[in-house]
């Protein structure tokens, strides 16, 4: 009786969860993937975002694939759908259980593909793991850590020295591939986030920052502009007085700059509407006019990632969570361990980094 109830739960999972499957020792094919599954739930603009640079990764890997992405985000196909390879995305519910049918419907049309590669990217998202053990795919790749395990043939520990949240798929994929030890990883290049923008949209951005400064169309004072977001989420986020001051602070110490708010999605000024203001619901026509800036100015937040995915010089001032874990990163971009400093300080780092950036010229659409 035992053996029948053993053999049934094994039937059942495996009716399920699709069969089992066991590690490989040989890495990833070069050859014969064509069909790639991500399983990444994260809801937020920044978490999705960060997804970018292994969108890069496995198209300079497999460049005739096609990549769909299982997720929680309903603003997937508007962030990835300038990658070439990027196909669709299966949009589950923010909440399963308030809404079975169109979980069932999601995981159903999803569970009728079979893919030659899928990918859980996230070292603790459990539910991006059952996603991994329901997805019918050839080869399954995923972390192994203290939150994960098993249900992958190819896998790789978390690496001590490489935090990022956008650069860790990366190197997950390429231990996959055998390329490279751990600590070559942590000193290896690595994509920055892009939202792939188009000539068309950054065109639009370059008018479109100008109407707002009063710029005659094609033409610019040779001063920097500078992108200021002053919204985030729960702790992250710092009252008036607080942005008052770094900002006076980075004035007096950048005369030669002018400051652009960027309005956040509610539509109202968090700096008493001090300076000229850009706002939109697009999340495309944002990118578009912060890729126009010389550098963009925030706390931790979605716009900072997005602005670093637009092509911004982009500053992230970070008090509450981790910079090496959600900071952005590559050239021209930096994240400021700002952790109890006043602002005053925080505006002279600020001005430092902003005055070795060249300005970048508005050019005629």
């Amino acid at each position: 009786m035992n053996d029948l109830r053993r053999r049934l739960a094994r039937r059942l999972t495996r009716l399920l969860l699709g069969a089992p499957v066991q590690l490989h020792d040989a890495p990833l094919p070069r050859a014969g993937v064509y069909r790639i599954l991500i399983c990444h739930m994260s809801l937020t603009l920044g978490n999705a975002l960060l997804l970018t640079p292994l969108l890069q990764e496995l198209e300079a890997t497999w460049p005739g694939a096609e990549i769909d992405v299982i997720t929680r985000s309903g603003i997937a196909p508007v962030l990835f759908g300038h990658y070439g390879g990027f196909h669709r995305a299966f949009r589950l519910p923010a909440h399963g259980v308030g809404h079975p049918l169109q979980l069932w419907r999601t995981l159903r049309d999803m569970r009728r593909q079979h893919y030659d590669l899928a990918i859980d990217p996230d070292p603790q998202s459990q539910t991006g793991r059952l996603l991994l053990r329901l997805a019918h795919a050839t080869f399954k790749l995923g972390f192994n850590g203290p939150k994960k395990s098993g249900h992958v043939t190819h896998t790789a520990a978390l690496p001590a020295d490489l935090r990022s949240t956008g650069q860790r798929p990366v190197y997950l994929l390429r231990h996959a591939l055998g390329l490279g030890t751990p600590e070559q990883a942590a000193q290896a290049t690595y994509p920055v986030p892009d939202i792939r923008l188009d000539a068309a949209e950054l065109a639009w951005g370059r008018r479109t920052l100008q109407r707002v400064l009063g710029q005659p169309q094609g033409r610019r004072d040779g001063r920097k502009i500078i992108g200021i977001f002053a919204n985030a989420t729960g702790p992250k986020r710092l009252d008036a007085a607080w942005w008052s001051t770094l900002l006076r602070a980075l004035e007096a110490a950048l005369p030669d700059t002018r400051l652009v708010e960027i309005i956040p999605h509610f539509g109202r000024s968090l700096l008493d509407s001090r300076y000229p203001a850009y706002y939109t619901g697009d999340l495309r026509k944002l990118a578009s006019v912060l890729g126009s800036l010389d550098a963009h100015v925030s706390l931790d937040c979605g716009v900072m990632h997005l602005a670093c995915a637009a092509g911004a010089p982009t500053l992230g001032i970070f008090t509450t969570t981790q910079a090496d874990e959600w900071g952005p990163y590559g050239p021209g971009n930096h994240a400021l361990h700002a952790h109890g400093l006043p602002p005053a300080a925080i505006a002279r780092e600020l001005a430092a980094l902003i005055d070795a950036l060249p300005a970048r010229p508005l050019q005629p659409a």
